[in-house]
């Protein structure tokens, strides 16, 4: 279902993991590639086209939230700001949110609204796991010193995040978001 906004979401009940980056960053595309499949979330080589809160329920109680991108240059001021009203009230208020996922282009990370979504969601002691999509631009050494870089960089935010590289190309990365999405939606591995 899509809401434009939070009082159009359905019961603040179960767990929801929200997805947020810049409107470049990726996020529809790591959600295809994450579900594999082409046309769950929309994609458009036009930024910014994310513009309501979009809920994939991936399990009984359990939903993947597609927020919409931030920080797009060409969407009327006005939207902006009605967009991250709607991210604030989402991140603040939401209480079965378990866990935010916020991608960023691994060749322009840590932007100022990055790290203000980093520091909402430390300040609402939820876990972050930050993903540096299209990953494979870069060379394995580009990607490595990028990922360094990142991992350093957050430390002064001291909360509960992990950085990893992401690739909906190549597919990499996709096995650790699994994981990640799993301990949080509290799935347990048999074995």
């Amino acid at each position: 279902m899509s809401a434009a906004n939070i009082s159009q979401l359905p019961a603040d009940a179960g767990v929801e993991i929200a997805f947020a980056g810049r409107s470049n960053a990726g996020k529809s595309t790591a959600l295809n590639t994450l579900a594999n499949q082409k046309n769950l979330a929309k994609t458009s080589k036009t930024p910014g086209r994310t513009q309501l809160i979009n809920l994939f329920e991936v399990s009984e109680n359990c939903k993947i939230v597609d927020l919409p991108g931030y920080g797009y240059a060409a969407v009327p001021e006005k939207l902006k700001l009605q967009w991250q009203k709607s991210l604030g009230e989402y991140l603040q208020k939401r209480e079965c949110l378990g866990g935010v996922v916020i991608l960023m282009d691994i060749r322009h990370p840590l932007k100022d609204l990055d790290q203000q979504m980093i520091e909402w969601a430390v300040s609402a002691n939820l876990p972050i796991l930050l993903l540096l999509t299209k990953a494979d631009k870069l060379s394995q050494s580009e990607r490595s010193k990028q990922l360094k870089m990142v991992r350093e960089a957050i430390l002064p935010f001291q909360g509960d995040i992990q950085v990893e590289t992401f690739s909906s190309l190549k597919k990499f990365g996709v096995d650790k978001l699994a994981q990640k999405l799993d301990g949080w939606f509290g799935v347990t591995s048999k074995g």
